[in-house]
């Protein structure tokens, strides 16, 4: 089994903390050595029964949401959980300044983005982007997915502070919807999952199995709907270490988070975005997940699994997003 290091929980958790305390710590995680962006070359394919690449249509509906994007003060961040040379967890965040919303999308990590000249089959996954293009080459396939939405920074986490980061909270607050056991002593590091279902407080170690399990060793017991039902269950984990996080004193805690996060954020961002996030509350995060469908495709005799995004319902959730009237569409 490979690690299913579901840590987007903790991406999002250091980037609350890092507009609300980056200020006196900003030179313990700024990135300054982030990847090269290779050119992608994406062929939009995604299976869906609509193939439209929204990033180059030139129609009217457009218009409207072109100069939507460039009046917007949103601030749009790549949330990235890294498992070796894939990103495992991608979540586009967008912050709107003047609402103090903030809106989240999971991306699965098996969405299908085929780049030419990349025909295996584990390539043509969003998640194998960052092994040959690194976090430049992630935002700009995300942007393509996405329709075009710009993304402005991004921030990265690493496994090995996942633990540190849940503890630092004293734990989080999960309600477990089944007793989830699993053994892979191959993984690594080796995995043991033994979980009984309830809500209840979990500690660094007890979150990461709650993060990382899918299924048990026999497939009989776990999320119905494979990833999907993951991201849900991650998303209340987000909204519960994010309600534990704002009733801390976040600088004590940031200080743990800021030994494990990266991110492209000048001085300068950092302190507009702290002067901006001041107020906000747990009940001002939405979260969704990117519209599609789990498809299989057989590639080189194999029958593989990937979510088709649907660019159709993704420009109406960005055109929701930015305020415009979808039924210009019409």
């Amino acid at each position: 089994m490979k690690q299913f290091l579901k840590v987007f929980t903790i991406a999002f958790f250091c980037f609350v903390l890092a507009i609300g305390a980056g200020v006196f710590t900003f030179m313990k995680f700024y990135d300054a050595n982030a990847a090269t962006q290779e050119d992608i070359k994406h062929v939009d394919n995604n299976e869906t029964g609509d193939n439209s690449d929204s990033s180059n249509d030139n129609s009217k509906v457009l218009d409207p949401f072109k100069k939507a994007i460039q009046e917007s003060k949103r601030i749009n961040i790549l949330l990235l959980g890294l498992e070796g040379p894939r990103t495992d967890t991608i979540i586009f965040a967008s912050f709107d300044p003047v609402t103090k919303k903030v809106d989240l999308i999971s991306i699965p990590r098996d969405t299908y983005f085929y780049r030419l000249g990349y025909e295996e089959a584990d390539k043509r996954k969003i998640n194998a982007v960052y092994g040959d293009a690194g976090v430049k080459g992630t935002m700009k396939a995300v942007e393509a997915v996405l329709g075009g939405v710009p993304i402005h920074h991004y921030v990265k986490v690493t496994y090995s502070g996942v633990e540190r980061i849940v503890d630092s909270l004293g734990g989080v607050e999960v309600n477990i919807p089944f007793d989830m056991v699993y053994d892979d002593p191959t993984a690594k590091p080796p995995l043991h999952i033994n979980l009984k279902k309830g809500r209840q407080i979990l500690n660094g170690e007890k979150a990461i199995q709650f993060l990382r399990f899918r299924h048990n060793n026999d497939n009989t017991v776990g999320y119905p709907d494979g990833d999907l039902g993951r991201i849900r269950a991650q998303q209340q984990f987000i909204k519960s270490a994010v309600k534990k996080a704002l009733s801390f004193r976040l600088p004590v805690v940031a200080q743990t988070c800021f030994k494990y996060i990266k991110t492209d954020m000048s001085l300068t961002d950092t302190l507009l975005y702290v002067s901006k996030a001041i107020g906000i509350k747990t009940e001002d995060i939405s979260m969704t997940t990117l519209p599609g469908r789990a498809i299989y495709k057989s590639i080189d005799g194999k029958r593989v699994s990937y979510f088709a995004y649907d660019s159709k319902q993704i420009k109406e959730l960005m055109m929701k997003l930015y305020n415009v009237n979808i039924e210009t569409e019409n």
